[in-house]
């Protein structure tokens, strides 16, 4: 007789929970207080410095973690090359793009990333393109779709420079995701986003030294608020609980996790600057959603 072993179901680290769900809700609201800057700052300024801040207090915090901050010779090159697609695009597109853009736009276009990784793996890493792969594509686009072209065509083309732009950022995203696979980054976690954030915002923060010109007399205290919530949570706090919570939870738990971040972003930019949530907003964050969870199941 032959006896069966029984799955063991994987537990689920609370600890691990509490760190994913601190970073989802701190990266969400990051789109509406960014969205409330670009009224007394310009996005490039805002979001470079803030993040040649972080970067550094991050460095900080790895050495007091004892985490070696010497990047090996061998590794400097693709460093620079991700941290230029995974940071200083985000940061620059999707910074332009609240120009134009909503919040709640914004976190629905930030749902991409994940479709946008599945895509690219097929010529970068040689993952097949399945049907699946290319069904939650089209249903990701077409929440997007349902968003930001569902008042009128005329609303859409005034929105459209937006569009591109946060589409840009994050299938730049995607692919320096796609290449961190392909050439693995063996660097501790904090030390390593230490240097990707610093690298990262450093062309953007001067590009915006250069064309902004930014006035720190112009910063209300609500704007100086925003400016430390930027640098502390987003990029330092965030980033900190993310790895943490990476160390303590399948890939595929933390995976799906993220997928919080877009809802406290669209609740989030409802709640502090009144934007629109109807019956509209919900399908298409849903119908997003839906894309992505076939694109994380077809992994």
């Amino acid at each position: 007789m032959t006896v069966t072993p029984r799955k063991s179901r994987v537990r689920l680290s609370p600890l691990g929970i509490a760190l994913l769900a601190v970073t989802a809700i701190g990266w969400g609201l990051n789109f509406p207080i960014m969205k409330f800057l670009l009224s007394e700052w310009p996005p490039l300024s805002a979001r470079g410095l803030s993040g040649i801040v972080g970067a550094a207090a991050l460095a900080l915090i790895a050495v007091w973690q004892r985490q070696r901050l010497a990047v090996p010779r061998a590794m400097r090159l693709r460093l620079v090359l991700v941290s230029v697609l995974t940071i200083s695009s985000w940061v620059a597109f999707m910074g332009l793009a609240l120009v134009w853009l909503d919040a709640r736009e914004a976190a629905v276009l930030a749902i991409s990333v994940p479709v946008w990784v599945a895509l690219l793996a097929w010529p970068v890493l040689g993952e097949r393109l399945t049907a699946l792969r290319a069904v939650a594509l089209v249903v990701a686009l077409g929440g997007i779709f349902i968003l930001i072209g569902g008042n009128s065509i005329d609303a859409g083309i005034e929105k459209l420079p937006g569009l591109l732009m946060a589409l840009t950022g994050a299938v730049c995203v995607g692919l320096g995701t796609v290449l961190t696979k392909h050439f693995p980054l063996e660097m501790p976690p904090t030390s390593l986003a230490a240097w990707q954030i610093g690298i990262g915002c450093v062309p953007v923060a001067i590009a915006g030294l250069l064309i902004e010109r930014p006035d720190p007399a112009a910063l209300s205290a609500v704007g100086w608020a925003s400016m430390v919530y930027l640098t502390l949570v987003q990029f330092c706090l965030c980033y900190v609980c993310w790895f943490a919570a990476l160390e303590r939870l399948p890939a595929a738990t933390a995976s799906i996790g993220t997928l919080l971040v877009p809802v406290v972003g669209v609740l989030s930019a409802a709640a502090m600057l009144h934007e629109p949530f109807g019956l509209r907003e919900f399908i298409a964050l849903a119908v997003a959603l839906g894309g992505v969870g076939l694109a994380l199941r077809a992994q």
